[in-house]
């Protein structure tokens, strides 16, 4: 099978239909898949992103206008390459049939069942612009130990990568096993129309009900990663120079265009000053420049930054007071960089846009509360995120936060780690997800848990009166059966 041409343009369907019946034939002509034929594509994967991981960085930071070589290793590449370490570490163990109680009498006659994962087939990844590398090998590496085939859509705003990661896949892997396609709107659109049998979407919630609404004619299984403005709540006996330290890092990392990024904060009304102080400390230590320097991520395209401009915009002609960390006091406006510093709104309000969109970029709102039941009542009265992040000491409050909100994932005391976890679930709920990958919870969201149970040798159904005619036999278990 020759691997798919899509430099320039749209995808047709065919060619997508192809593929996947390509990858359906040789998956079933595998079975069953063995442990030495997953790790081999998951070791594969991870060395293909370390043998090149300098022409990745580069064609990231070309897709961007100028991203942070050491950031793409770290959040992109490093991530791969530590869920194929995870993988080797652990994935016998998953792959073990589990063992499962017979109810009684059938225990003690012999009967036995368990549960056996097994792969579900070819699973399609829609990967997005902002983690090009992660969010489209991740998923991958989850689909191969649970020893399905993968085709990656790649994200139309990362051309360059895109070309190169094609170009790489197709060396390392024989089409049948994994490859990548290009396109835009159309290809994503004809990709969601594919009967996966199991299909990743990361991006948009918008987007999500198009990808789901053409997944359900196929009833195909989804996994959406799908973000949203994910609170940050500075609690009240919080040592506001750490909040702020890692608050900021967090924030301006990939210039805030993180699913995961804090989206706004919630800080006592008496911190205030000195959170917003924190924040803009801390970015200045952390980035004393930014057009210039080489830490800092550019915004994506012009595009998205009038989006995060319109949103400022719009939140101080309603009031708000915003305030522009500019460390090295740059001039954004006369450069050809999409680089943009990170304005601080306070006195924000739900009527402004950026209380209502999720931000994705290096725009921070800030809301005041006088006690935790108002700010938990403020979360839940918004649309369940995909992180919370919560700083404090006092183990009570903690606990009520965790108690009474609902979120994806929570990180006390820091932000965004929790999806650096391998064996803790990354996944969103309602809004901004559903289902969950990385570790042994994607092994299982990659595979079908298969029932098999196995009948004693002695007929339990007419001893039990199942077996028609009906008499004293049914009666006397229906008598047993129903009490409680």
């Amino acid at each position: 099978m020759e691997a798919l041409e899509a430099a320039a343009g749209e995808v047709p369907k065919e060619e997508i239909e192809k593929l996947f019946k390509a990858q359906r034939d040789a998956f079933h002509a595998e079975l069953p898949v063995s442990y030495e034929a997953r790790m081999d594509r998951i070791n594969r994967t991870a060395q293909m992103i370390i043998d090149h991981q300098d022409a990745l960085c580069e064609a990231v930071s070309n897709d961007f206008g100028h991203r942070s070589s050491v950031q793409t290793a770290m959040t992109d590449l490093m991530s791969v390459v530590g869920h194929a370490k995870d993988h080797k570490k652990n994935l016998k163990k998953w792959m073990r049939p589990e063992k499962r109680k017979m109810d009684f009498p059938l225990n003690l006659l012999g009967a036995s069942g368990q549960v056996e994962y097994q792969p579900k087939g070819v699973v399609g990844v829609i990967a997005p612009w902002n983690f090009p590398i992660n969010l489209a090998f991740d998923p991958a590496i989850g689909a191969f130990g649970a020893g399905n085939r993968v085709i990656i859509k790649f994200s139309e705003f990362c051309p360059e990568t895109g070309e190169l990661v094609k170009k790489l896949v197709a060396e390392y892997f024989a089409p049948e096993e994994m490859t990548v396609i290009t396109g835009g709107p159309e290809t994503g659109k004809a990709f969601s129309e594919i009967p996966w049998d199991h299909l990743i979407f990361t991006g948009g919630g918008g987007i999500a009900k198009h990808v789901m609404a053409a997944a359900a004619k196929n009833l195909t299984p989804v996994t959406l990663e799908l973000g949203g403005k994910s609170p940050t709540i500075i609690g009240p006996d919080a040592d506001v120079q750490k909040s702020t330290q890692r608050i900021a890092m967090g924030k301006m990392m990939n210039a805030g265009q993180i699913c995961l990024a804090p989206d706004y904060l919630l800080v006592p009304h008496d911190k205030e000053d000195a959170i917003v102080e924190g924040i803009a400390s801390n970015v200045a230590e952390q980035y004393p420049t930014m057009i210039a320097n080489d830490d800092y991520t550019s915004v994506i395209n012009g595009r998205h930054k009038e989006r995060l401009q319109g949103l400022i915009d719009d939140a101080v002609a309603k009031g708000a007071k915003q305030t522009v960390v500019n460390p090295g006091d740059e001039d954004f406006s006369n450069t050809n960089s999409n680089k943009m510093p990170l304005t601080v709104l306070q006195n924000v309000n739900d009527d402004m846009r950026v209380m209502q969109e999720e931000i994705f970029g290096p725009v921070l709102p800030v809301k005041t509360y006088r006690n935790l039941d108002e700010v938990i009542d403020y979360v839940n009265d918004h649309d369940r995120p995909l992180g919370l992040y919560y700083f404090g000491e006092t183990e009570s409050d903690k606990r009520k936060v965790l108690d009474r909100t609902i979120s994806g994932g929570v990180t006390v005391n820091d932000v965004i780690f929790h999806i650096a976890q391998h064996d803790l679930p990354f996944g969103g709920v309602g809004p901004s997800g559903m289902g969950a990958y990385t570790g042994p919870d994607g092994f299982k969201e990659f595979s079908h848990a298969k029932a098999i149970y196995r009948q004693p040798k002695i007929n339990v159904a007419k001893i039990a009166g199942f077996l028609p005619p009906y008499g004293a036999a049914t009666d006397k278990t229906l008598k047993q059966q129903m009490k409680l």
